[in-house]
């Protein structure tokens, strides 16, 4: 069992020079592919340590998507609890809605970099697909967006939204039309075009090196947390809790926690319930396994093949978890919990009444899990990471739940 005290130089040590988190991770990949993610990882190793590429990044997080995000105190729904104070990193408030652009723009200055005409990718909530189509028109560069038809009819104003910045939506139509199988269509995608393309995955999962990569461009939401947390409140926060579906969000929030005596939640989707095809919660009921390229916790059958999976949020419904979190999971570093569906749309609810603020459903498992937090403890704080803002999901919360009345009828 680690603490914090051994995560001194984490971020430098792990991964490996294998990609491994311990036995995650790894780099699982048909032949054909092998030289194009050599290139890559070499790519990423040299403008990681680049001054001009650092500095670049730095100019476009600061004039165009308006970083840093603030840290906000919720005072009113924090009251409802009794004295534990309820804090959100306002990740809703970065330049398309998401933390999502954080990697984008990371992963489409590599790809001007490298020299390459396209970028490809997959989306489930939309706001991977909105922030890569963004780096595109911003880079000048072609976008092929894959996305499951069901997605796509649940999260209708994101697909606008690409389309209106130029990218191809490409709808997956196979299997359960959702995450995973729009993973599946991009890497086919990918494979016909790798020598003018970059396939920037949209979340902490995948070959190495994308688990390091988008953790790293995400690590500034960590850092930045943390440093204004204490501005604030002269301490650090006792807990941080981000949702997890690949696990991006909450990759970069935890980045900037993992060496401090701070307690640390990840969040997994429990959906309907524990039954198989009811939720996505890979670590809580997966097993060691394989999935599109990396080893890590994976809900799957006993021949190895993926489960079905459910979330009623389109960015946690994936049948496998980042690396990283397996191996902070194993290591006992981080805590990974389940909220379900309904206490995720009870907490989306209460942020719009108590806060004005209107969170994307996957935001919500993190608050919810939140808001349980602060009614067992009687004192300290929680730092949520509020990794989008819910205008992509108004019109399906609002068929299916109408304005919440019912939550607050209990």
């Amino acid at each position: 069992m680690k603490t914090y005290q051994d995560f001194t130089n984490y971020l430098k040590n792990y991964p490996d020079e294998n990609g491994r988190f311990g036995e995650f991770g790894g780099q699982y990949l048909p032949p054909e592919l092998v030289p194009a993610f050599e290139e890559i990882t070499q790519a990423y190793q040299e403008i990681s340590h680049s001054a001009q590429f650092i500095n670049e990044l730095r100019r476009i997080r600061k004039e165009f998507q308006g970083r840093p995000t603030p840290v906000y105190h919720c005072e009113r729904l924090s009251r409802l609890f009794g004295a534990c104070q309820i804090y959100l990193k306002r990740e809703d408030l970065n330049h398309t809605g998401a933390h999502k652009l954080n990697h984008c723009m990371g992963e489409g200055l590599l790809a001007k970099h490298m020299g390459k005409k396209k970028i490809i990718a997959e989306t489930g909530a939309g706001q991977h697909g909105v922030a890569l189509a963004t780096a595109a028109a911003y880079f000048g560069l072609e976008c092929d967006i894959y996305m499951g038809e069901v997605d796509i009819a649940k999260q209708h104003p994101n697909v606008i939204r690409m389309k209106m910045l130029g990218a191809n939506v490409i709808p997956v139509t196979h299997g359960l039309k959702t995450l995973k199988e729009a993973v599946d269509a991009a890497f086919e995608g990918y494979l016909k075009e790798y020598k003018d393309a970059i396939y920037c995955i949209g979340s902490v999962v995948g070959p190495h090196p994308f688990p390091m990569m988008v953790r790293d461009f995400q690590a500034v939401v960590g850092f930045e947390a943390r440093d204004q947390f204490v501005e604030m409140t002269g301490e650090l926060p006792d807990a941080v809790c981000a949702c997890v579906g690949g696990g991006s969000n909450a990759a970069g929030m935890f980045a900037g926690f993992l060496d401090q005596p701070v307690d640390i939640y990840g969040i997994e989707p429990l959906g309907r319930g524990s039954g198989i095809g009811d939720h996505a919660a890979s670590m809580a009921y997966g097993t060691k396994g394989v999935l599109h390229g990396f080893e890590s916790y994976v809900l799957q059958d006993e021949k190895g093949e993926p489960l079905p999976v459910y979330s009623i949020a389109s960015g946690l419904d994936y049948p496998a978890v980042g690396p990283e979190h397996a191996y902070l999971r194993d290591c006992g570093r981080v805590r990974y919990e389940t909220v379900s569906d309904e206490e995720a749309m009870e907490a989306f609810f209460y942020l719009c009444r108590y806060e004005g603020i209107i969170p994307a459903i996957e935001s919500a498992h993190a608050v919810a899990y939140a808001m349980r937090y602060a009614k067992a403890h009687h004192h300290g704080t929680i730092l949520v990471n509020l990794s989008g803002r819910g205008d992509k999901d108004i019109d399906y919360v609002y068929e299916k739940y109408g304005t919440g009345e019912q939550f607050f009828q209990k």
